[in-house]
């Protein structure tokens, strides 16, 4: 620092400044600040220097400038954290939902807003499962619950039903202060485990759930997160391999790379709608085994990007496989109320486990998850979610407890979001009618946008579309002729990326391509959503069909 102010003094007096207090005549913080202003271009606010020069003339003297050029350089100094010096597990990180098409769809539409025209006027986000930013309504009920409980002097309105004052009551009951603002037990709020508890039995036709196995979760990926935390550990070949299906959804691909755990790929066999074959996990299996300890065993249903429906005697081979090998179930059913076609039903892998026996429901190891972000809720900004996990071993139960403690408590707005899901109205009850037609409605739309858009993907040449059971995505396989396949190589891209990439520069819709969930090689598809109203989804089906076939003419 004595260097700094000799040099930063020697700067202001090669300027004139020679008055006592000035820069030369001792004053430290004035020499300093002149240095700075120095630095940055700027003429020194100081009484003893002439005042600036105007435009045109000569301001400083080529010895300031090179005093000022040494100065910024001693006071610089490299980075600490550096993408050469980052956690390197984060760095392999990628999730495609959010990922470059996303970016490049923001940029589109800032450009847009600027009014530089394009060849369509608004950005389609089919990228992502977010039911009301693509126009869906809120449920009542669920809204007038949370305002209740976020403003509770709304309970002497009259313009809110008493069942959901009852319910509001209740949840304010469970809080600390009876506020909406208090931390929760890091598990969650009593009551609202019960609630789930409930429902669980409920669905299950009877099967029975104990609240104290139900956390509260910040969405469904809080909790997979955190099991999967749990889950991994060891080193070289006994480090821990976690199985997932080939396509998957791309939280369970970044949550693995950033525990420098193992994926395990086992793939669905899109040939026969996407169905889960035990001998396809068998061999995904013995494989893994050679380089590591496969223990965890992870399953979409219905499937996200897929939209398949697993029947029961798929999840019954799953069951007894995951007996066998001795593998923990981690069963990811967000999707459990968005089953659409004939003769599908969803089955919890809880009631199934249960209705196998004892030998099976006393020892396989289950984490269920459920969340208010998809069904007919699709209440995604809340966060609010559960995990049901079954046969841990006690201690281990206590780890995970201390675990979820690190981040305190999820979203107390969420976790009454979430018990809404689970303790809706009951038939008898004044907002029940009201309730089961927004439900319904919602459901039955999505039904018809299902069908809607495998029927016009499977008019289109060089789309195949499977059936769209559940969910809400359509995930098509796309040809790629091999002159645009080469293109994109030059590009440096994924010839499904290359694909995805055009279609939105050409037509506004963003939806996201296949690598990012996962294929077989040389098949390329997109993933994207059913959520935009019938009209709307309509057109872009009819701008994803017209593309694709100047597409295919292009590259032909």
């Amino acid at each position: 620092m004595h260097r700094f102010v000799s040099v930063a003094k020697q700067t202001a007096a090669s300027l004139g400044c020679q008055g006592p207090g000035g820069c030369r005549g001792g004053r430290r913080d004035m020499a300093l600040r002149c240095a700075a202003w120095l630095a940055a271009g700027r003429q020194p606010r100081c009484p003893r220097l002439p005042p600036p020069a105007r435009e045109g003339t000569v301001r400083r003297s080529s010895a300031a400038k090179a005093s000022a050029v040494k100065i910024t350089e001693k006071a610089s100094r490299e980075k600490i954290l550096t993408l050469e010096s980052m956690n390197p597990q984060v760095k392999a990180v990628e999730y495609a939902v959010r990922g470059p098409i996303v970016l490049k769809a923001g940029e589109i539409e800032k450009e847009l807003r600027k009014g530089i025209k394009k060849p369509f006027t608004e950005v389609i986000k089919a990228n992502i499962g977010d039911a009301h930013a693509m126009g869906q309504r809120p449920i009542t009920f669920l809204r007038q619950v949370v305002a209740l409980c976020t403003y509770p002097n709304l309970l002497d309105s009259p313009s809110f039903p008493e069942d959901a004052k009852k319910r509001a009551r209740r949840i304010l009951q469970g809080c600390g202060g009876n506020s909406l603002g208090s931390y929760s037990a890091s598990q969650g709020i009593n009551c609202i485990r019960e609630d789930v508890a409930s429902y669980i039995e409920r669905r299950d036709g009877g099967v029975p759930a104990d609240p104290d196995n139900i956390y509260l979760t910040t969405g469904a990926s809080d909790g997979i997160a955190t099991i999967l935390k749990i889950l991994v550990s060891g080193g070289g070949r006994s480090r821990t391999g976690v199985m997932i299906p080939i396509p998957q959804y791309p939280l369970y691909s970044a949550a693995i790379s950033e525990l420098d755990a193992i994926q395990v790929n086992y793939y669905l066999d899109e040939e026969n709608c996407w169905a889960l074959d035990v001998n396809e996990l068998r061999r995904s299996l013995n494989e893994a085994k050679a380089y590591c300890n496969p223990k965890v065993l992870c399953i979409i249903n219905p499937g996200n990007p897929t939209g398949q429906v697993q029947n029961r005697k798929c999840i019954e081979d799953v069951i007894h496989f995951a007996w066998e090998e001795k593998l923990f179930l981690m069963a990811d059913e967000v999707y459990q109320d968005n089953v659409y076609s004939e003769g599908c039903q969803f089955h919890s892998f809880k009631k199934i486990l249960y209705e196998m026996g004892p030998e099976y429901y006393n020892n396989v190891e289950l984490a269920s998850f459920h969340s208010t972000s998809k069904g007919y809720m699709g209440e995604c900004g809340y966060r609010g979610g559960y995990m049901e996990v079954i046969n841990l071993h006690p201690e281990i139960k206590g780890q995970l407890v201390k675990l979820l403690s690190v981040r305190l408590c999820p979203p107390v707005s969420g976790q009454a979001a979430m018990d809404i899901v689970v303790n809706p109205p009951i038939p008898g009850e004044e907002s029940y009618s009201q309730f089961i037609k927004e439900k319904e409605s919602v459901l039955n739309n999505l039904a018809k946008k299902a069908k809607l858009t495998e029927d016009m993907f499977n008019k289109v040449p060089g789309i195949h579309c499977n059936p769209l059971q559940g969910a809400m995505y359509a995930f098509p396989q796309i040809f790629i002729p091999s002159k645009a396949i080469e293109e994109a190589k030059a590009h440096k891209m994924a010839p499904d990326m290359f694909y995805c990439m055009k279609l939105l520069e050409e037509t506004g819709i963003c939806v996201v391509p296949g690598s990012g969930f996962g294929q077989r090689e040389g098949s390329y598809h997109f993933r994207m959503t059913i959520l935009p109203p019938v009209e709307k989804l309509k057109i872009l089906l009819e701008k994803v069909k017209d593309f694709h076939i100047k597409f295919l003419e292009k590259y032909a």
